[in-house]
């Protein structure tokens, strides 16, 4: 072999051996990409209590609950599936009954999640792609904006 062969060869060889690890770590930190999981992935998936991950949905109509100081639950859905939500904190000023949230924090034994922190959608026209997303595919959805529950869309 020349030298120019060999070279070529090793070049090829690392290209290889990089495009494979790539595709590995890829493959690896799948679940760990995704911004965040709507009610029916969480249901989908059986994550494991205590792991931390993100949730976002529509917080559901009639179900925030003010507890002691600053305590609040309420239900996080996707139209199809939800799930109850506990938090102790502030919430922000645009968190509201059937607008968009991602939650983060971890499920408890009981499937509840505990939040340590809730982040509500920054204006009127924004939604996460992924929750208008999971709306669309589950049939949730007229035009520009989700149908509530009693099939009004939302303003």
């Amino acid at each position: 072999m020349t030298r120019k062969q060999r070279r070529v060869t090793l070049l090829i060889s690392a290209m290889a051996v990089l495009g494979l690890a790539a595709v590995l770590v890829l493959t690896a930190l799948e679940d760990s990409i995704v911004f965040f999981h709507s009610p029916t992935d969480v249901k989908a998936k059986q994550i494991d209590t205590g792991a931390r991950i993100r949730i976002g949905g529509l917080v559901e109509e009639g179900t925030v609950v003010r507890h002691d100081g600053l305590e609040v639950s309420f239900r996080v859905t996707d139209l199809a599936e939800s799930i109850s939500v506990a938090y102790t904190g502030v919430l922000p000023d645009l968190f509201r009954e059937g607008q968009g949230v991602v939650a983060e924090g971890s499920l408890d034994g009981s499937g509840r999640f505990v939040a340590d922190t809730v982040l509500a959608k920054h204006d009127e026209n924004y939604m996460p792609p992924e929750v208008a997303d999971a709306l669309k595919a589950a049939g949730h959805w007229e035009g520009g904006a989700p149908v509530t529950a009693g099939g009004k869309s939302s303003p």
